[in-house]
């Protein structure tokens, strides 16, 4: 039995350098939300039931908190250097920064969101907060399911002199905070959803 050859291959074939940040708006059918980390693409799988109620209940809560002066943005590429372009699930940027653009500047953004998702443990836990962190990007979310469907936020602010985040809360029923700005969000909604 002779096996049929497989088709050739569409995928896009990277330079020897890696990609750019700026490739990524050339690089034809790329899938939606793909992202640049370290100079590799890196493809988004399907969100699950519980990510896309997190992102929601989260992404309300800002909006009815965040001041005039900043802006609340979902699955939005923020350029971080030459070779990453990630998205995080939520920004809050400065207004000014908020362009038609298809990324934003990491100087823009005041706080970083990532839900956690079984595909995406290792960036959203590891290298995503490292490279905001690196970025200079003062607040990092870290959200994970905790019991049933309510979310677990682990909050943190960057070290200036290390350049590193620091824990700075675990909140399960209730996000309150009073940075970046006055922040009180009831986890619990999430049940209601």
């Amino acid at each position: 039995m002779t096996a049929e050859p497989l088709p050739a291959s569409s995928w896009p074939v990277p330079p020897p350098d890696g990609w750019t940040a700026d490739d990524l708006d050339r690089i034809p059918d790329l899938p939606p939300h793909t992202e640049l980390i370290d100079g590799s693409l890196v493809f988004v799988s399907p969100q699950k039931y519980f990510h896309s109620l997190v992102m929601f209940l989260l992404e309300r809560g800002l909006h009815e908190t965040v001041p005039g002066e900043l802006r609340v943005c979902r699955e939005m590429a923020v350029v971080l250097g030459r070779r990453n372009r990630v998205e995080p699930d939520l920004s809050v940027l400065r207004a000014e920064g908020v362009t038609e653009e298809t990324g934003f500047r990491a100087e823009d953004v005041v706080l970083a969101a990532e839900v956690v998702s079984p595909d995406s443990e290792e960036r959203d836990r590891k290298r995503k907060p490292q490279l905001y962190a690196e970025a200079g990007i003062p607040h990092f979310w870290r959200i994970e399911k905790g019991t049933g469907r309510r979310p677990v936020v682990y909050v943190f602010e960057l070290e200036p002199a290390t350049r590193g985040y620091v824990p700075t809360g675990i909140h399960h029923d209730r996000l309150k905070l009073t940075v970046p700005f006055d922040i009180d969000i009831d986890l619990t909604a999430i049940d209601r959803l």
